[in-house]
């Protein structure tokens, strides 16, 4: 289907290359004739190909793919680092063999071909087994045998085989970078989007209610909203949970405040002055019983 509606960007794509060619080797099975008994070993061959279909789950994982392009990317990097050990090796095995390699007295398993040298070299690259190459090597009394091995391992395996490990690990980092940057981008665009969209529904709330303006008696949207003020009484409660650290909200507190000093000076100016004890506006430790205007819970305010 995506080739049929894309065929131009179809094959752009490398993971849909990768499908093609999943696809064609699953489908090779069937154009082989099964009766020739001559070509029943090809068609088992290529029958255990078909395994590979369950590669195409990959595509359906945005981890695994990120990974998968990161080993794609790792792949172009670490030529040049295997470039450099086929040279090591190659001097080394050249060297193993003139010095190691005589059929008499030497090694002959291990060192007397070039191929044989190139094969122990790379045990020794591994460094398993290394210890019976080099016991080999002891019992024919060969001197420089240790310095040979030693050498090698040092940059066989502590140099470039730690460098090729050290090439992987960054270019998987890398691509992991990457794929988190993207996540968080695409994160930021639905939030961007999420916020556009809650913006436009209140300028539209707020477009209606000019509107309901224009279509009452009142000229302008203050006015209307100290009617709405008037309209409620002292006694009417109002959740102010989030405006109890708002400029409105502090505005009023203050203001409620003052009127209760200005309400405490008048009743206690009214009183004589002789008098120690006053019903409902002492108690007996001579603290004032004047009730609140304002409840100083932020939580419940009263108008």
């Amino acid at each position: 289907m995506s080739l049929y509606l894309d065929p131009i960007n179809y094959w752009k794509d490398g993971y849909k290359r990768f499908d093609a060619a999943v696809l064609f080797l699953a489908y090779l099975p069937y154009t082989i004739d099964q009766s020739n008994p001559k070509r029943h070993h090809v068609f088992t061959m290529l029958k255990g190909f078909q395994a590979l279909r369950v590669l195409k789950l990959l595509y359906y994982s945005p981890g695994v793919t990120n990974l998968m392009a990161a080993m794609g990317q790792t792949v172009k990097n670490v030529i040049y680092v295997l470039v450099l050990l086929f040279l090591l090796i190659f001097i080394f095995a050249i060297l193993g063999h003139g010095l190691y390699g005589d059929d008499q007295h030497g090694d002959p398993q291990n060192w007397g071909s070039l191929a044989a040298a190139f094969f122990t070299l790379f045990s020794l690259v591994t460094v398993d087994g290394w210890t019976d190459l080099q016991e080999e090597l002891d019992n024919k009394k060969f001197v420089t045998s240790r310095t040979f091995t030693i050498v090698f391992i040092l940059l066989g395996f502590f140099v470039f085989f730690n460098m090729f490990i050290g090439v992987v690990i960054m270019d998987i980092q890398s691509s992991t970078e990457q794929y988190e940057q993207k996540l968080k981008e695409e994160r930021q665009v639905t939030l961007i989007s999420k916020k556009q969209t809650i913006l436009k529904r209140q300028q539209e709330e707020i477009y209606e209610l000019f509107n309901l303006q224009k279509s009452t008696e009142y000229k302008t949207f203050d006015e209307m909203v100290e009617s709405f003020k008037k309209s409620l009484l002292h006694s009417d409660p109002m959740i102010l949970e989030d405006f109890c650290a708002s400029l409105p909200f502090i505005d009023l507190y203050l203001a409620s405040l003052d009127r209760q000093d200005a309400t405490v000076y008048k009743l206690t100016s009214t009183e004589q002055p002789t008098s120690t004890e006053q019903p409902g506006m002492y108690d007996k430790e001579g603290e004032t019983l004047v009730p609140s205007l304002v409840s100083g819970n932020c939580q419940l305010g009263y108008f």
